[in-house]
């Protein structure tokens, strides 16, 4: 697993954006495929979760993910959900010891937050649409309502698609520079193909700032590039293949 330096040396939190490898699925899915949502082998995904949360230093029960819709919902998470009753939200907190909270993504950004004091921890799924629509400060404001100070609060946005892959059309400028002009600073042209390319990390950099967060860390990776680490959404969609798997990201609280 892959490790965010300024979440790295804190005491008594862990946390980790784990890549495809080191998993039991196959095909598509090779191999550490996560996402419950894809057709992959249930065993498999079973597997590759149990592996990660012994990573983690949880019980497999407490790793904890939900059914992820491109929203702004963040919901506090006090205890295990039960078997196939997640909630409809894409950021999750919590202040419970033991628990892991996990993002599953394919090309969005996993971000982890984390405030050392309070002892309060934060993980969002955040793609274009929770990130136009609010879902970090929606997770920042979740925290503070258990406590925590969004001035001491660490955040690092994981391996998601970069710039230079991420070209999309003039329907996705209109919708965030409708939103707010100064969005214009995260596209660049493409005067080959008349389309524009977006920042999707330096976007939700730029957000997290906003919001009041000094302490802002980028893995700096590439899903879509980086075919042997990482699950591409995009990238399987151009190459049609039938599925993708999903990486997980997550972050704990240890007693």
């Amino acid at each position: 697993m892959i490790k965010s330096d300024n979440l790295a040396g804190l005491k008594s939190i862990n946390h980790g954006f784990f890549t495809r490898e080191g998993g039991a699925s196959q095909g598509v899915y090779a191999t550490k495929n996560c996402g419950y949502g894809s057709n992959d082998e249930r065993g498999a995904v079973d597997e590759n979760r149990d592996r990660v949360a012994r990573q983690l230093g949880v019980e497999t029960a407490s790793l904890i993910t939900v059914y992820q819709v491109h929203s702004a919902r963040a919901v506090q998470v006090c205890a295990s959900f039960a078997p196939g009753e997640p909630p409809h939200a894409d950021a999750l907190v919590t202040n419970i010891p033991g628990l892991a909270l996990g993002i599953l993504t394919a090309d969005c950004a996993p971000v982890l937050f984390a405030d050392p004091q309070a002892r309060i921890i934060g993980a969002a799924h955040a793609g274009w649409q929770g990130a136009l629509g609010g879902v970090l400060e929606h997770t920042v404001l979740e925290m503070e309502k258990l406590g925590a100070r969004r001035a001491r609060i660490l955040a690092a946005i994981g391996p998601a698609i970069s710039l230079a892959a991420y070209q999309v059309g003039p329907e996705f400028w209109d919708k965030f520079i409708e939103a707010d002009e100064a969005n214009e600073a995260f596209f660049r042209d493409d005067e080959v193909t008349g389309r524009y390319n977006f920042d999707l990390p330096g976007y939700i950099a730029a957000r997290l700032e906003r919001a009041g967060l000094d302490n802002v860390a980028n893995i700096c990776l590439c899903t879509y590039t980086e075919e042997m680490r990482f699950f591409s959404y995009r990238r399987a969609t151009h190459r049609n293949e039938p599925d993708y798997g999903r990486q997980i990201s997550a972050i704990t609280i240890h007693p």
